[in-house]
């Protein structure tokens, strides 16, 4: 272990008793967080363990393609991708499955791929040209606006354009009948609730983290606050089994796991973003064509819960 009591990949593999470039494929997918002292990736051993006790959640980056190529082939630790003929989606909602599969099926051949990490690491992924598009659901609490402040953060210098999606309902999953009487943000720091939380980065985490700042509310008074899991049907099926009291997610996650109510705390867009200087690549107005497609909108709905009225609008992002 180094001096720090960071973790290298080495050290990683041996505990998880995995390989080596499994641990890296992890770090890529955001199964397992990591930082960097130099050029030297290092991984926090509360990280592992979360990982551990986890089990292994993780699902590879896939394409779409027939040819079955792994995304981690193309995406460097260090170096932007030189190759852009393909795409890369970055994001974690099913509709961008339903994106993919759709942008694939174009007259001129476009092969897709996904990239299953969350709304921060998508947008640093694109700023450093590692993806071509990252969806993004982040609440700035001070503004009240979502994304355009993280892009400005995030991707300096680099002129963006925001494509809409759809709005969503962000809510707390409780056990049914809210035996707890959960209903707002300070009812979390109750001594009796338990709480299961998202992983840092992602949109959801990010809104609780600026909800509680914005309300004053010390994290530490949660308990539960550092349990973490990776989705909203993960955190959904906590409650359901009653490990949890409560957790916040997407209302469609609630529909699909028997046993718990849905509390409405917050109406979402969920967008994708996508460099300006790329808006001509062929791919690019491929995946603009399709977010306007009757197909696609009508795919999107069968899946329910979504809000679709503002879908395809543009903004920029100077």
């Amino acid at each position: 272990m180094t001096n720090n009591n960071s973790l290298t990949p080495e050290e990683v593999a041996e505990i998880l008793k995995i390989k080596k470039h499994t641990v890296y494929q992890l770090v890529k997918r955001g199964d397992l967080p990591a930082f960097r002292i130099g050029r030297k990736l290092r991984i926090n051993p509360q990280d592992v363990e979360r990982y551990r006790q986890m089990g292994n959640p993780a699902t590879a980056a896939t394409s779409y393609s027939s040819s079955h190529h792994n995304i981690n082939n193309l995406i460097s630790d260090l170096e932007p991708r030189t190759d852009k003929s393909d795409l890369i989606i970055c994001g974690l909602d099913p509709i961008l499955d339903i994106l993919a599969k759709q942008v694939e099926n174009s007259p001129v051949p476009i092969r897709v791929y996904r990239k299953h990490v969350g709304s921060f690491a998508g947008l640093i992924a694109l700023y450093q040209e590692q993806v071509d598009v990252a969806a993004a659901h982040l609440l700035d609490a001070d503004t009240e606006q979502y994304n355009a402040p993280y892009i400005r953060r995030l991707m300096p210098g680099i002129p963006a354009v925001i494509i809409h999606l759809a709005q969503r309902q962000q809510g707390f999953y409780v056990a049914e009948g809210n035996p707890r009487n959960i209903n707002n943000w300070n009812d979390l720091t109750a001594d009796e609730v338990r709480f299961i939380n998202r992983e840092p980065g992602c949109g959801t985490r990010v809104l609780l983290d600026e909800k509680l700042r914005k309300l004053g509310i010390d994290n530490r008074l949660i308990n539960g606050y550092n349990q973490v899991v990776t989705s909203h049907l993960a955190v959904a099926s906590t409650v359901a089994r009653g490990i949890a009291d409560v957790g916040l997610g997407i209302q469609k996650a609630a529909l699909q796991v028997r046993g718990i109510d849905f509390i409405p705390l917050q109406l979402e867009p969920y967008e994708l973003v996508i460099r300006k200087d790329d808006l001509a690549r062929p791919a690019i107005q491929r995946v603009i064509e399709v977010v306007n497609s009757t197909a696609f909108k009508n795919e999107v709905q069968g899946l329910g819960d979504y809000d679709l009225s503002k879908i395809g609008q543009i903004t920029e992002v100077l």
